[in-house]
């Protein structure tokens, strides 16, 4: 699965300047002038070398947002929407480039990624038009006698901490309402997928945003530079989107401060089939909830579970979808699936599935890891899976699909249910009573009916429980980047 030399393909892609340090309006090198590699996951070859930040470094970082906060907060909403369209039209003009950036250094297939320039683009246009929405309330006092008038500040200074499996749309999503409601930016994007936030972050300068309101840092420091950042209280908020044992760690550190926290964290998602459903609708639903980002995504269907009635015919079809698939290099012509992210990623995969039919589950296709080089696994369909296996309590983040059964509605709610995490469910279904209950019943942010794609830039997308808190996207995502001041008004 070799493929030829990219390095041209890239040069022209990213140029050499923008691999570096973005702070304060200024692309540099790191303080101490380190760099790490970014690899290729569809052959492990080395891509490029960007810029590793240090603490200094981020701490330049955000002086340079301390700097910009009170004129930026003071630019009026239209001015900083049109920013945001602008970098829309932008960033939709280079889709290409920029998926094909995305493809290389995350491994997605290019479609794919052009599916999350265009969704991550989104966010852009979204709040490009909601920054000019921000607004408070004027009311009279119950008792009379003076009126209470509420207005709407930028919460400030913010960090952000980006994955690797969405390198574009995980920042537009943060990116999107911090500059609509007037906020400066830290950025740290994922080690593994630097390059797409770099692309991005060179875009918002052409659009006109202005020097220190977006700095960038590429790092494999995470851990010191979360710490030295959220212990300076001129940090006001903190976003992250990761681990629920990294988002643990950041609201711990987060109180010293009292920072404002959003955390979108780890998931679990179940997958409801039940008797009545439209089978070939919940298999095509299943593909998307399964098989985006080829399992490496928070809202992918982590367990499904299935009415015993028709969980051999739903395995069988769901089998023969996943067993057609073709695993290549996301940039080759009719490639369906490309590599996962890295090789831990894959050994991981490969346990779970290893532990599940040690359990007593039969794989019905794949299975393995596919020869060659690069990291690859199988799409892979598991049926028989006992409730308390491993792979029904663990995020695969993989391109597999473990069936369980259940037999009652009562038994398909409890069998969803319990997990610590509480981000996406799905449920298919013709019952719309059942549809009703389902969407009361499971302890879910988000729950799909009858569609494998719950995401949405005009939706608020977040979890509860151990999945986290806050909402980004839809109205709901631009309140997480403001303040609101009371102010009282006798009148006499």
């Amino acid at each position: 699965m070799t493929g030829p030399d990219l390095t041209p393909d890239l040069a022209a892609l990213l140029p050499d300047e923008h691999r570096r340090l973005l702070v304060g309006g200024r692309w540099r090198d790191a303080e101490d002038g380190a760099t790490f590699t970014v690899h290729d996951p569809a052959d492990g070859s080395v891509l490029t070398r960007v810029a590793d930040a240090s603490v200094g470094d981020a701490v330049e970082a955000l002086d340079a947002a301390v700097a910009a906060q009170p004129a930026w907060a003071a630019t009026p909403p239209r001015e900083r929407g049109e920013i945001l369209r602008r970098a829309f039209e932008m960033i939709a003009d280079r889709a290409d480039d920029l998926a094909m950036l995305m493809s290389l250094e995350m491994g997605k297939t290019v479609k794919e990624a052009k599916g999350e320039v265009g969704y991550g683009n989104e966010f852009f246009r979204w709040y490009s038009e909601e920054a000019v929405r921000i607004h408070g309330r004027w009311m009279q006092a119950p008792a009379g006698g003076s009126r209470l008038l509420t207005i709407k500040k930028p919460v400030g200074p913010c960090f952000f901490v980006t994955p690797w499996n969405f390198p574009l749309a995980m920042g537009t999503r943060k990116i999107g309402p911090a500059v609509a409601a007037g906020c400066t930016m830290v950025i740290k994007p994922a080690a593994q997928t630097p390059l797409t936030m770099l692309a991005l972050a060179a875009i918002l300068g052409e659009a006109g945003l202005p020097d220190g309101v977006l700095n960038v840092l590429p790092s494999t420091h995470a851990k010191e530079m979360s710490q030295a950042l959220q212990g300076d209280d001129r940090l006001r908020k903190v976003s992250f989107t990761g681990s629920t044992g990294v988002g643990r760690t950041l609201v711990r550190q987060s109180a010293d401060q009292l920072q404002r926290v959003s955390m979108e964290l780890g998931g679990n998602a179940p997958f409801l089939v039940f008797a009545d459903a439209d089978l070939d609708a919940a298999v095509d639903g299943a593909m998307v909830a399964k098989m985006r980002n080829m399992g490496e995504a928070c809202t992918a269907a982590n367990r499904f579970l299935v009415h015993q009635d028709v969980a051999a015919e739903f395995a069988e079809k769901l089998a023969a979808r996943m067993g057609g698939l073709t695993l290549g290099r996301g940039q080759d012509d009719g490639v369906d699936v490309g590599p996962l992210i890295d090789e831990d990623a894959v050994d991981s995969v490969a346990r779970l599935v290893t532990d599940a039919v040690h359990d007593g589950a039969r794989v019905v296709t794949g299975g393995g890891r596919p020869d060659g080089a690069g990291w690859f696994y199988q799409p892979t369909v598991l049926l028989d899976v006992p409730a308390e296996s491993a792979i029904n309590t663990e995020e695969i983040f993989g391109p597999v699909a473990p069936i369980t059964t259940f037999a009652t509605e009562d038994e398909a709610v409890a069998a969803a249910n319990a997990t610590e995490y509480g981000l996406a469910s799905y449920v298919y279904t013709r019952d719309l009573s059942r549809t009703i209950r389902m969407a009361e019943a499971l302890d879910f942010g988000m729950v799909g009916v009858n569609t494998g794609l719950i995401s949405n830039p005009a939706a608020p997308f977040g979890g509860v429980k151990a999945s986290g808190f806050g909402r980004e996207g839809g109205f709901e995502g631009i309140e997480e980047y403001l303040e609101t001041t009371y102010v009282a008004l006798p009148v006499t």
